[in-house]
């Protein structure tokens, strides 16, 4: 059985992986580059803004329909947009603070150069892999000339969203693909939660 005085244990050797700090972006620790940090800050007002309108958009509707016994159908239309922009920009967002769900018992068990192989390679297959969404996506773009239905906004304004999320994941995925090289040739002696150098 626990004393008292037992100190209680710190949880965040569970949560950060101490290997992976070169390559964090922390806007408020002013680590990662300043464009980064900037656009991540930008990106994070706009979530808000975004969350914001979609909550009056839905509400508006819930409104309409229970009071006047109306609908709106602009408001459902621009909630869907606004939703779409959301998902983009909040996993764009999410990359960059390194927030997205991973599976990461291997690369915490392995020594910092060969941590940082493995970060490589995983950064090098993000980056391709927004490579083929930004060329898909801009052909999307060429090719559409549609309009919503409703309020007839062109759907490009949407489809926009997809490349500029792609983008910003793959500047970061290089940035963080050149941080392991760095990391590979010259590795930080950074403490991991085993003890290992």
């Amino acid at each position: 059985m626990d004393t008292p005085n037992t100190p209680i244990p710190d949880t965040a050797a569970y949560f950060d992986d101490p290997q992976r700090q070169p390559l964090e972006i922390e806007p408020e620790q002013r680590r990662g580059p300043a464009i980064f940090r900037w656009l991540t800050q930008a990106m994070e007002h706009v979530i808000a803004t975004l969350l914001v309108a979609l909550i009056i958009s839905v509400s508006a509707n819930v409104v309409g329909r229970a009071v006047f016994n109306r609908s709106l159908p602009w408001a459902d239309e621009l909630a869907r947009m606004l939703f779409i922009w959301l998902i983009f920009i909040g996993a764009a967002a999410a990359f960059a603070r390194y927030e997205h769900i991973a599976v990461d018992i291997l690369v915490r068990k392995l020594k910092p150069r060969a941590a940082h192989m493995l970060y490589l390679f995983q950064h090098l297959v993000i980056t391709a892999l927004m490579g083929v969404i930004i060329w898909g996506g801009c052909l999307v773009i060429a090719r559409a000339s549609s309009r919503t239905a409703i309020l007839n906004v062109p759907w490009n304004i949407v489809n926009v969203s997809l490349v500029l999320c792609a983008v910003f994941i793959a500047a970061v995925s290089i940035w963080r693909a050149w941080q392991s090289v760095q990391q590979i040739r010259s590795p930080s002696v950074i403490i991991t939660p085993a003890g290992d150098h």
